[in-house]
């Protein structure tokens, strides 16, 4: 069932904060640190130039000494409100009301609370009290793709449906752990950025201009990919201790290739994970970056602006295609791909 989706949109918090600030806090913490220098070299190695933090670098919650609760009181406070925000200009660009909106699905992975985000957000966006809910709540840098997936998956169950995609992290609260020194987390402080992204999926658009017709999806969990547990919570909160995503590139792929069963690919919207995740990508389904707006250009520039965002990242990549699309009839994928390592994709074609 082809399913249309709107141009999503991409709130990002105030606080800029560039690679070279998190090398000089890195430096100023762990200064005479074994391999320190080759540390800083591999978190420059990501390529990211700057990010967005909902709160400023040196706050407790960040680069602080906050505790567990306060951490976490302040990922959660946070996405939700950059969700929430996410969630209405999505309803505007869709030219939809909230009580046109029959299903939500969200995704949020760097705090946790009960009720979760899909609950607060029927309230804060004036949803309908019988709209259906969604939650990814462990998705994690998949939350985005994945929650493609799951509305088209609604959409088919329920002909006719709107559904509303929002999805939201605060890794800097999650991923600046100073009592970590391990090479990987280094990487981490550089990798990652804060922001949410919502968009409207349906068959019947109400909005004018071209987009991702959505025509397949997929899901995939690499068998013993999960591994030890990686992330944590101890005294200073919850932190983020995943593998690079890179490590599993080579291992997914071939599924993913067995499901596109030899169908040609114009263009691919790849979750930004990193440098090494990209090429990879682009390298095994023959996708060349190009400046037509073919390639992983906008994945590329995704990761330099803004990081890693987690789950928002698969789709602030969409929303760059969508102002610079590709030609109408091309051939498409959205990929994206999480702790797991899990894989979630769509495939179809750009609309004229």
């Amino acid at each position: 069932m082809p399913v249309r989706i709107a141009p999503p949109c991409v709130v990002l918090p105030g606080n800029v904060v560039t690679t070279d600030e998190i090398c000089a806090d890195i430096r100023r913490v762990h200064a005479g640190l074994p391999g320190l220098e080759a540390m800083l070299r591999a978190a420059r190695a990501t390529t990211v130039g700057t990010r967005h933090f909902t709160r400023p670098l040196h706050a407790p919650t960040v680069a602080g000494n906050a505790r567990s609760g306060e951490r976490n009181d302040a990922a959660y406070e946070d996405a939700l409100a950059l969700a929430a925000e996410a969630g209405r200009r999505a309803l505007a660009v869709a030219r939809l009301r909230p009580e046109d909106i029959d299903a939500v699905v969200t995704s949020h992975t760097t705090s946790w609370a009960v009720p979760s985000l899909d609950v607060h957000l029927v309230g804060e966006l004036g949803l309908r009290p019988d709209v259906r809910r969604h939650p990814l709540g462990r998705a994690g840098c998949a939350g985005g793709a994945q929650g493609v997936v799951r509305a088209h998956q609604d959409i088919a169950a329920h002909p006719g449906a709107n559904v509303l995609l929002i999805t939201a992290e605060c890794m800097s609260a999650t991923t600046y752990d100073h009592a970590d020194t391990s090479p990987a987390s280094m990487v981490r402080k550089a990798l990652f950025g804060d922001g949410a992204a919502a968009t409207v999926i349906c068959e019947r658009p109400a909005w004018d201009g071209p987009g991702f017709v959505v025509e397949d999806t997929f899901e995939y969990v690499l068998p013993d990919g999960a591994g030890p547990r990686p992330d944590r919570t101890g005294g200073a909160g919850p932190h983020t201790g995943a593998a690079p995503a890179a490590a599993g590139v080579g291992d997914w792929l071939p599924a993913l290739r067995t499901w596109l069963d030899g169908r040609p690919l114009d263009f691919a919207v790849v979750h930004p994970g990193g440098p090494d995740v990209l090429d990879g990508v682009a390298a095994d389904l023959g996708l060349a970056d190009r400046a037509d707006g073919g390639g992983l250009r906008h994945a590329r520039e995704s990761l330099a602006a803004n990081g890693d965002l987690g789950g928002p990242a698969v789709l602030d990549v969409l929303a760059r295609m969508c102002a610079e699309p590709p030609l109408p009839g091309a051939a498409g994928l959205i990929v994206a791909f999480g702790p797991g390592f899990v894989l979630a994709a769509a495939r179809g074609h750009w609309s004229g």
